[in-house]
């Protein structure tokens, strides 16, 4: 059977890892919540081996969920348009006409 100092120090070590993987939740939860530029500059100083460790998934749905619910008008935006000098913006689009959101990748 260990003796207690040895029950001690495995004790204080579980300790000390969870304390420093809840700071870095904390660190990668406060950064998700930053602006796509920053969140990705600090992302590619990740060390891949942080995202097995570290609850990226759960942090990133509840850090990007935002407040909009089914019904909600869309935020007004403005985009430049992929070929030309002009802009777009959405509130006066639908001004004129029915506006459709498509949200994806198309790379």
């Amino acid at each position: 059977m260990p003796s207690r100092r040895v029950l001690k120090v495995v004790a204080a070590t579980l300790a000390g890892a969870a304390l420093l993987w809840g700071a870095a939740s904390a660190v990668l939860y406060a950064s998700m919540r930053q602006t796509p530029e920053t969140f990705g500059r600090i992302m590619s100083h990740m060390p891949g081996v942080a995202m097995t460790v570290l609850p990226f998934e759960p942090l990133w749905m509840v850090a990007r969920r935002g407040h909009l619910q089914v019904g909600d008008p869309a935020p007004d935006f403005t985009l430049p348009v992929l070929r030309g000098e002009r802009v777009v913006t959405l509130s006066n689009e639908y001004r004129h006409k029915p506006v459709i959101l498509v949200f994806g990748s198309y790379t």
